[in-house]
């Protein structure tokens, strides 16, 4: 008789990048070596992101008295509805490396919110990081730190969690300026903790996320 687990999803409260995930990798990453981690596992994505929730209302409590530099990621690998009332990024590149642009939309609308490049010597990869990096320092600057943020972007996820780029992209004369931005993105996300919820965006179901360049 064959067996089939069933699946799991991981909160971690006190880890490097708190936060609901569907693998035991990704939560392990986060608190293998963590002093006083603390995480357990749910049977469904709706308990686990209920048991997190209980802890996002008072860390926002918090952030509001000492500010952003003291909030962790908040990272949902999932979501079972699309929030309106998030913001939508992405990047597109040409070929890899080459012209690269992101930008940032309102889901609700799709009205552009920020819109950089195209810029030469990118790649999708860095834009879509540097998409939610812009995003979440946007936000910041403007008091809120509640509106979603959502990316369809594992790789661009997995930098913000891991709290840097991790490109092969060498720096030379054509990629200057977008070296430059993707070391500015890395400089504020190791100076800054993003509180705003970064929602994976769900293209199975829902189709290109909004902020698509709709060139695939």
């Amino acid at each position: 008789m064959m067996y089939t687990s069933k699946r799991k999803f991981y909160v971690v409260w006190e880890g490097r990048a708190p936060g609901v995930y569907d693998s035991w990798e990704e939560c392990e990453a986060q608190v293998n070596g963590f002093p006083g981690a603390r995480y357990k596992s749910f049977g469904s994505q709706a308990d686990a992101v209920a048991a997190f929730r209980g802890n996002v209302k008072d860390d926002l409590e918090i952030f509001r008295q000492i500010g952003a530099h003291k909030c962790d990621i908040v990272n949902y690998s999932a979501f079972p509805e699309i929030r309106l009332d998030a913001i939508a990024v992405d990047g597109a590149c040409a070929k890899n490396p080459g012209p690269m642009e992101y930008r940032g939309v309102k889901v609700s609308t799709g009205e552009e919110i920020f819109h950089m490049g195209p810029l030469e010597g990118g790649t999708n990869n860095i834009g879509e990081y540097i998409a939610l990096i812009h995003a979440a320092s946007l936000l910041a600057r403007n008091g809120d730190f509640t509106t979603p943020i959502y990316s369809d972007s594992k790789t661009a996820l997995a930098w913000v969690r891991r709290g840097r780029s991790n490109t092969t992209v060498q720096p030379n004369n054509k990629n200057s300026k977008v070296i430059e931005l993707l070391r500015r993105a890395d400089t504020w996300l190791a100076n800054n903790r993003i509180v705003n919820p970064i929602l994976k965006w769900n293209t199975e179901l829902w189709g290109e996320i909004p902020a698509d360049f709709g060139r695939k």
